[in-house]
């Protein structure tokens, strides 16, 4: 199907229109302790909200990290922090994505090396230099039935988000090039 096939589709019928479930941003660090707090800090200052702290799995002796170890912190944004931050981060990337980046269901993730590249951003020598990875979940309404705690239900495979839809809603809403 093509692009304008789809857009014609999301204007007949607002139910199959994609929208921005989730952002979830993910620093890891690897390590404990003030690295992982002032990765922490940074995500705070870039997002607006308390980040988690995410435990290692297994023990990894090579590493130096131990089972249960905190490694890592993240933030889960919906709604307008979702779409604010995603501006900024796409802003960060050039606005272009690689095609690979999209799975089968419509979701995106990629990397940012450096956090100073999202705009807005100043260097703080006591913090450092950390990168990231977002993730992006595009979902359509109705999508509620399989998270509700009263009769939850599966969402059909025609209701879902594909590649292409999700490629060319970006490309609509965002300005985003996919290489």
């Amino acid at each position: 199907m093509s692009e304008e096939e789809v857009l014609k589709r999301w204007e007949e019928n607002p139910m199959l229109k994609p929208r921005i479930g989730k952002v979830t941003v993910n620093i890891s660090v690897g390590k404990s302790g003030v690295p992982l707090e002032n990765a922490s800090k940074i995500l705070e200052t870039l997002t607006g909200q308390r980040p988690c702290w995410r435990k290692a799995k297994k023990t990894i002796r090579d590493f130096g990290i131990r089972k249960g170890e905190p490694i890592a912190c993240m933030v889960t944004l919906r709604r307008e922090r979702a779409i604010d931050f995603l501006k900024r981060a796409l802003q960060a990337k050039n606005n272009q994505l690689r095609k690979e980046s999209f799975d089968k269901f419509g979701n995106v993730s990629f990397g940012i090396k450096e956090h100073i590249e999202i705009p807005g951003v100043k260097y703080i020598p006591e913090l450092g230099i950390y990168g990231m990875d977002v993730s992006v979940s595009i979902e359509r309404p109705g999508y509620r039935v399989k998270r509700r705690r009263v009769k939850r239900s599966k969402v059909g495979r025609s209701h879902m988000v594909s590649r292409e839809e999700a490629i060319a809603f970006l490309k609509n809403e965002f300005g985003v090039q996919v290489v």
